[in-house]
């Protein structure tokens, strides 16, 4: 379901892809090649979500933002970068992941953190407020540790994983009615 909120209406790329049991609203951009997938949510009510090319938002996440107040006088807006891969049921708050990153399942990443490209999230990892992962490293954990270096091959990996979510979006797009 795509609606609008307080007259701001969703801007997606007519490449996107964007299932009919997900839910897109408000001030959300999504970029070329892009696939929002069976039950994930994208609530751009009280701040902005930018999410760029080619990055896929697996099934059953959820992507939220923070308002701007007394306790934060900007808010926190959502950033997500070009050729990302978001594993099934993550939560992802009102932070800023850039681009060629893989989160993985289940992860947690919370307001004002920073997720440097070229990045991995293992599966279930929690990322703390304010928190910044450095580029080229695996993070496991909760609260998430930098484990070890990114080797070439896991690199490659990266743009591996979004380009093949591009392919799959694209069959399933000639599905669309």
């Amino acid at each position: 379901m795509i609606r609008s909120f307080n007259n701001t209406e969703p801007k997606i790329d007519k490449t996107a892809y964007i299932d009919v049991q997900s839910t897109v609203i408000g001030n959300v951009t999504i970029g070329k090649d892009s696939a929002i997938w069976p039950q994930v949510v994208v609530r751009g009510d009280i701040n902005s979500i930018k999410i760029g090319d080619r990055t896929n938002i697996q099934d059953g996440s959820i992507l939220h933002v923070t308002h701007a107040s007394e306790f934060c006088p900007s808010g926190y807006a959502l950033s997500i970068g070009n050729d990302v891969t978001v594993g099934h049921s993550a939560v992802i708050h009102a932070c800023t992941i850039k681009d060629t990153v893989l989160i993985g399942m289940g992860s947690i990443i919370l307001e004002g953190a920073t997720i440097n490209s070229e990045c991995m999230l293992a599966a279930g990892a929690l990322v703390g407020p304010g928190k910044e992962l450095e580029s080229g490293f695996l993070y496991v954990g909760s609260p998430a540790k930098k484990l070890r270096e990114l080797s070439e091959r896991e690199i490659d990996f990266l743009l591996y994983s979004a380009k093949g979510y591009v392919d799959l979006k694209n069959q399933y797009m000639l599905l669309k009615p």
